[in-house]
């Protein structure tokens, strides 16, 4: 039923995506010097993290959502059953939770040299608004989502052939013209599994998890991808 697939593709995901922000925000980090370029680097590495977990996703059998506001919506459609969205929820959260922890992993000696004020934040991880204003980031996740899925359900299958790197490519397009208000979760279990992480694992000099904005990433997603479907469904 792909729910292997779905949580092997979401672990994948993380382990690239969350991988760039340690990247770019630790402490004695090589790309922390290129903090001018770090912005660029993010959303490349983040459509590169989408490919990769796509094109794993595949390879063992799942249709590469490794995103609950896809697999809502996209059950929403009729294009999946209802049946098969619990389960692909619950391997995108544990997928994501667990790449999260190989970066935490990863980079321990650099969260030990980075204190909360120099970089050492839930946003490695998870999302975090440029402007808090829950309002207007609910709104951004949801813009920034329904652009995402609405050009997701033009591609069809997005999972054969060279249709994951145009998903990777559509990330990247995302990062640079709508991202920059909200980090762009535009994906709920890439945002609670990861922040959930950060929350328990025992990862040194860390900040806040800042729970009271995580619904913001969860609901914002689910909202902009159904108004994606159901405007595709009424054309």
């Amino acid at each position: 039923m792909g729910y292997l697939g779905e949580f092997i593709g979401t672990f994948v995901l993380m382990i690239f995506g969350a991988g760039v922000g340690a990247s770019v925000n630790l402490e004695g980090a090589y790309a922390k010097d290129s903090a001018k370029a770090g912005w660029i680097m993010i959303a490349l590495g983040w459509g590169l993290a989408v490919m990769l977990g796509v094109y794993t996703a595949a390879y063992f059998g799942a249709p590469g959502h490794l995103n609950p506001a896809v697999t809502i919506a996209f059950a929403t459609g009729g294009i999946i059953s209802w049946k098969i969205v619990p389960g692909y929820i619950l391997a995108q959260i544990v997928g994501a939770f667990l790449g999260a922890s190989v970066v935490a992993l990863h980079f321990y000696p650099h969260f030990k040299k980075t204190k909360s004020d120099q970089g050492n934040t839930v946003a490695i991880f998870a999302t975090v608004p440029a402007i808090d204003n829950k309002l207007f980031n609910f709104i951004s996740e949801v813009v920034a989502t329904f652009a995402f899925i609405l050009c997701l359900l033009t591609l069809g299958n997005f999972a054969e052939g060279l249709k994951p790197l145009v998903v990777g490519l559509l990330i990247v397009a995302i990062g640079f013209s709508l991202g920059s208000t909200t980090g762009y979760a535009i994906n709920p279990a890439r945002d609670f599994g990861p922040r959930l992480a950060y929350a328990v694992l025992p990862i040194p000099n860390k900040g806040s998890a800042n729970w009271d904005y995580s619904w913001v990433p969860i609901l914002g997603p689910i909202i902009g991808g159904l108004l994606a479907v159901f405007l595709v469904k009424i054309v």
